[in-house]
């Protein structure tokens, strides 16, 4: 009897470790394949909510009357936000038809759902700008109440320093630099494509090991997303989280 009860034991164990390593689900720019989304809209907010997933990333720009709004590219059909004024930028519509949205309104709908929110400040042409994102975007957040929700990510090296400094929130590098490096800049984790983990082999053990997490971009592929399980990552972002949680799914019932 002695026996089997260690053996639970120690099965209870090897579970626990096993789902101690479970990724979280990042939806990149939120769940905007499905029809009728877009990408960082607030469709893909909430279509992202209803499949599960654990987080939302997001893309922020300032324009040049100080508004911040949600979009990847520097330009919304062809309007560049960093030097139009807001009146301009908020004529501009998605792909989907929703008008671009503020960040604003994008964390008022997110503090009404569960995922937690990956905020990307993008690196601006002018570097005042740019810290002015930063600023606003960490007094939204707060504002919001979302902070104990809210990483922050961001490939631009000034950006990353203000928000280590000003946030009070996890920041993570998308601008692949060594564990130790990441670590003495005062990063919470690594935000890298997974060619570089691909390339280092050693990073992921080595960011744990410095206790960083690991966060992969942007993986779809399914043979991509079992390796990024395998290698016991905290965070996979990709444009196919329900495939992701599919997959993961089908591992905790092996």
């Amino acid at each position: 009897m002695k026996r089997i009860s260690l053996f639970i034991a120690a099965a209870a164990l090897a579970a626990a470790s096993l789902s101690a390593y479970t990724p979280k689900v990042v939806a990149h720019r939120g769940h905007w394949q499905p029809e009728g989304s877009a990408q960082n809209s607030i469709r893909a907010l909430v279509k992202a909510d209803s499949v599960g997933v654990d987080a939302v990333e997001l893309d922020v720009w300032i324009d040049a009357t100080g508004t911040v709004w949600v979009n990847h590219n520097k330009d919304i059909n062809g309007v560049v936000i960093e030097t139009a004024d807001s009146a301009t930028v908020a004529r501009e519509h998605l792909s989907n038809g929703e008008p671009i949205p503020t960040l604003r309104r994008f964390l008022a709908v997110a503090s009404e759902l569960r995922p937690d929110i990956v905020l990307e400040v993008k690196t601006h042409e002018d570097s005042l700008r740019e810290d002015a994102a930063v600023d606003a975007a960490i007094a939204m957040v707060n504002a919001a109440g979302l902070a104990p929700r809210t990483t922050y990510i961001t490939f631009s090296r000034r950006a990353f320093e203000r928000m280590v400094a000003r946030s009070g929130c996890p920041v993570q590098f998308l601008s692949a630099v060594e564990p130790a490096e990441l670590k003495a800049l005062g990063g919470t984790a690594a935000d890298y494509n997974i060619i570089h983990f691909r390339k280092h082999p050693t990073w992921i053990d080595d960011l744990h090991a410095l206790g960083l997490g690991v966060n992969v971009w942007t993986v779809n592929k399914p043979e991509d997303l079992r390796w990024c399980i395998d290698q016991g990552v905290d965070f996979i972002t990709t444009n196919e989280p329900e495939l992701l949680i599919q997959i993961l799914q089908e591992q905790q019932e092996k």
